[in-house]
């Protein structure tokens, strides 16, 4: 029996409604732990509850809501009324006789003849009428805390409180504490904006909280694994604290907190007792099942459990903030913690189920559209016959070797036994050991599928998966004829494949199409290579197709730069770098093709250091000797970079790529004889470098022309070198890397011929094509008569500040006037070079903006840079510049 001494009559002596005294613990706020954490934020939200009539804290067990509003109430400094609901209590009466008890409890001034329920199960609604009455003439709002208010489940008590908290006005402010959704018309109130709330999400610790959580329970942890434990746990209060008093009695907590157990966890005993067992059986047995995935659906715990009508079931199960999240469309999943407690209960209790259930899972999933996921569950159900066969079905084999999932897919095929036979297993281990670099695995798994093929009829995207294998195998070999078989074939395939697969999977185009064009290169077929390439290049970009793209523009700009043309090389090569960049994927075959190219204008701009640092650059990326493309474009640029650096005979060792290809390439073994041709010539060999060279097909391989016409000059057969030059002049598709070359062999000759004024006016040409390429090579090894001209007037000043020291030097005297100043004050971009061209062709800016398929304020950008290059204002003066300085 309790008795009141705050009321305004006399004193009466109360009990609830079964005869029994109240009992004080359920109008106490629970005390505060030594290790309990105060958080500003959460307490200044709450104190929104001061001006609207209804809060709501509502969270999962554990969540931290109680002692979260606890903290709050002792920090007020005025009365909060409590009352803890339990589960024994019975009726409309009993609820009704503790909260006025709890409102006396704290003085909050009530009739002494308001009376008290006599009958557990009712009340009069008079008393009601009369509580709200009384409340709403109060000057102060009572504060009223209803704590473990998800016990409370009759509506019609609900529906009574509804009616005393409306009719109080602002003479009550209620604060329910709850892990389910009251039955109360809450919408009201959000529309009304009287509603203050707190759900799961904003009660869960951030990282930093977390941190501060751990310090009160001894423990200092790195920021990095403290997230770690905050992602594991989804900040969750008392996970975190479980965590953290187990740690604390661990040799070494960062180790335990990083790899607990959760089903071995004090975690999981709170979670099976305050989660789990509450609910029914049947219900339990959902939770087990489902816990297999990581997501699901009503349809996928259908399939799970065998049972229809569950969507009810999850979305009351999310209400009740049963650590079941709502991911939105009728999806969820579970807490990460609950989920691998109950994935320890279910293994410990049905240990047969759970690989039943990752098949059942994997089945259902395949044919909903959800691929990974599907590999995943049937990988876990250890079904590797319908893993693979579902992998390559999707037409999916791509993704091995392109895309952020390609490192996962390779893990996770790596766990399939050689017990497992068939075309589907056998493509997919090809696959994974190309991927992998191991060339015979690769070539062995991929003849026993096609046996299995031939002996079978197999799907359109099981054919075409073989296909694309081959275009690869047939790059990797060096084999050119069999990529475009492969590659013919998988056109005929295309009309067998359903067209959503094509759509789905855009990397296997692009795959193919590289594969091809890589071929092509090696067969040195460049304009074929580059219609294959380009076209893999002009695809839109996105993660799938990021590592062919980037693929693609290696091979672009190798050819670019074995036709000369330095600037477009270096633009494709520093494109292909950054082309995965932005999504973070690992590279694939060639992929360093760009760097290598880079490297290869470095040591052509006589910037060895740079060309050194690329060299590691593309040395630390990985094996790459199964592309013959790269591996020849590695030995091109170290033989070179070995030859500027004055050690020959290391670049004669170098240039040989010595990789194992079906066919010779024609521009690899070129280079390797130019390479041994250029180090006899260090050596003072003319002769033997001429005679490296005899079974060269010059005529064949224009671009090289110049490079070998150097070496005929030198060894006396100067009317050979010219007719090899000659090529280079009808050969449009060349760059300045050739034609430069071929007018220093001119150059040469005319000086050897004693004509000095010519070869003047050939070296002046050449200085002046060079110098937009930063192309110092060819001159450094022309020779001392060829660097000796290049010291006199006018030549010096074309040379000054890129090629030579320093700027210009001075004349003075006799004909100083006609001494012409630098070339440009800067050089001007390859993008600005095409303006000027258009420009010097009177077009308007409109129509060099329509012609370069730019806008018009781009054009205008570079036109003010190209003005401010050259010295000038306007676009005549422009012109007549560029024509003085030979740039038109």
């Amino acid at each position: 029996m309790a008795r009141n001494e705050n009321t305004r009559g006399p004193a009466v002596v109360y009990a609830d409604p079964l005869g029994e005294p109240f009992l004080r613990t359920r109008f106490a706020p629970p005390g505060r732990p030594a290790t309990f954490l105060s958080r500003p934020r959460l307490v200044k939200h709450l104190d929104q509850a001061l001006d609207t009539p209804l809060t709501m804290v509502n969270g999962s067990a554990g969540a931290g809501k109680t002692l979260l509003v606890a903290d709050w109430a002792a920090g007020l400094g005025q009365p909060v009324a409590w009352f803890t609901n339990e589960a024994g209590d019975q009726g409309a009466g009993t609820f009704w006789a503790y909260v006025l008890q709890a409102l006396r409890a704290v003085g909050v001034p009530l009739p002494a003849d308001i009376g008290c329920p006599a009958d557990a199960s009712r009340v009069d609604h008079r008393l009601l009428a009369r509580l709200a009455d009384e409340l709403s003439g109060h000057d102060r709002p009572a504060l009223l805390v209803l704590d473990e208010f998800d016990r409370q489940n009759d509506p019609e008590t609900a529906e009574q409180l509804e009616f005393v908290l409306h009719h109080s006005g602002p003479g009550l402010r209620l604060i329910l504490v709850t892990r389910t959704e009251p039955l109360l018309p809450l919408h009201r109130y959000r529309a009304a904006a009287a509603m203050t709330e707190i759900r799961d999400a904003e009660l869960a610790f951030t990282p930093d909280e977390a941190a501060d959580l751990l310090d009160l329970h001894g423990l200092r942890l790195p920021a990095e694994a403290t997230r770690a434990l905050v992602e594991r746990t989804r900040g969750w209060a008392a996970g975190l604290r479980l965590c953290a008093m187990a740690a604390r009695e661990n040799e070494d907590p960062e180790a335990y907190l990083r790899e607990f157990e959760a089903g071995r966890s004090t975690v999981a005993d709170f979670l099976l007792a305050e989660v789990l067992k509450q609910q029914t059986a049947r219900t339990q047995d959902l939770l087990l099942r489902v816990s297999v995935v990581d997501r699901f659906c009503p349809e996928l715990a259908q399939a799970l459990t065998g049972r229809g009508g569950l969507d009810e079931v999850l979305a009351g199960l999310h209400r009740q903030n049963a650590f079941v999240e709502d991911l939105g469309h009728s999806w969820y999943r579970l807490h990460p913690l609950f989920g691998e407690i109950l994935r320890a209960h279910l293994r410990a209790r049905h240990p047969e189920l759970e690989p039943e259930l990752h098949r059942r899972a994997g089945q259902w999933l395949r044919a909903s559209g959800a691929l990974p996921e599907a590999l995943a569950h049937g990988a876990a159900a250890g079904d590797w016959e319908f893993t693979a066969r579902a992998f390559v079905d999707d037409l999916a084999i791509g993704q091995l070797f392109s895309g952020l999932r390609a490192d996962d897919l390779a893990d996770l095929f790596a766990r399939m036994g050689p017990e497992v036979a068939g075309a589907a297993p056998d493509l997919v281990r090809a696959a994974r050991d190309l991927s992998a670099h191991d060339l015979d695995g690769g070539l062995t798994h991929l003849r026993r599928a096609e046996e299995y093929l031939r002996a079978e009829e197999p799907d359109p995207a099981v054919r075409m998966s073989c296909v694309l294998l081959e275009a690869l195998a047939a790059r990797l070999t060096g084999s050119p004829s069999r990529a475009e078989k492969a590659v013919a074939a998988a056109g005929e395939l295309r009309h067998e494949v359903a067209p959503r697969l094509l759509a789905k999977h855009p990397e296997l185009t692009a795959l193919l199409l590289t594969h091809l064009g890589s071929a092509r290169v090696w067969a040195g077929s460049f304009e074929d290579a580059r219609a294959a390439l380009s076209e893999v290049v002009g695809c839109p970009s996105g993660v799938a197709t990021a590592l062919p793209r980037q693929d693609s523009l290696g091979h672009l700009a190798l050819i670019d730069y074995l036709n000369g043309w330095l600037a477009r090389a270096e633009s494709e090569a520093l494109a292909a770098m950054t082309e995965t960049e932005q999504f973070g994927l690992h590279r694939p075959f060639g992929a360093d093709l760009g760097r290598l190219v880079l490297a290869a204008v470095a040591v052509d701009r006589d910037d060895l250091a740079q060309a050194q640092a690329l060299l590691d650059e593309a040395a630390g990326a990985g094996p790459d000797a199964l592309d013959p493309v790269t591996a020849a474009g590695r030995s091109l640029v170290t033989a070179r970079l070995l030859l500027a650096r004055g050690d020959p005979q290391a670049a004669v060792a170098a240039a040989d790529p010595a990789v194992r290809a079906d066919v010779t390439s024609p521009w690899a073994e070129v280079h390797t004889a130019l390479v041994t041709s250029a180090a006899h010539l260090a050596e003072g060999r003319p002769d033997t470098a001429a005679k490296v060279l005899d079974d060269v097909p010059h005529s064949a391989e224009p671009p090289y022309a110049a490079e070998i016409a150097w070496a005929q000059l030198a060894a006396g057969q100067r009317d050979t070198a010219i007719d090899l030059v000659d090529q280079v002049r009808t050969r449009s598709r060349t760059g300045p890397g050739v034609s430069v070359c071929a007018a220093l062999v001119r150059a040469r000759a005319a000086q050897e011929a004693g004509d000095v004024a010519t070869a003047r006016k050939l070296l002046a040409r050449a200085l002046l094509e060079a110098r937009q390429e930063r192309l110092r090579r060819p001159f450094l090894e022309a020779g001392p008569r060829i660097r000796r001209l290049l010291d006199t007037p006018p030549l010096q000043s074309l040379a000054a500040g890129w090629l030579t020291p320093g700027g210009p030097v001075p004349r003075h005297g006799p004909g100083a006037h006609e001494e012409r100043g630098p070339l440009v004050v800067e050089e001007l971009s390859g993008r600005e070079r095409e303006v000027l061209r258009r420009l010097g062709q009177m077009m308007s800016t409109e129509e060099i903006a329509a012609d370069l398929y730019v806008s018009v304020n781009t054009v205008k950008t570079h036109l003010k840079s190209v003005y401010r290059k050259l010295g000038v204002n306007r676009r005549g003066d422009a012109v007549r510049q560029a024509r003085e300085r030979g740039l038109l």
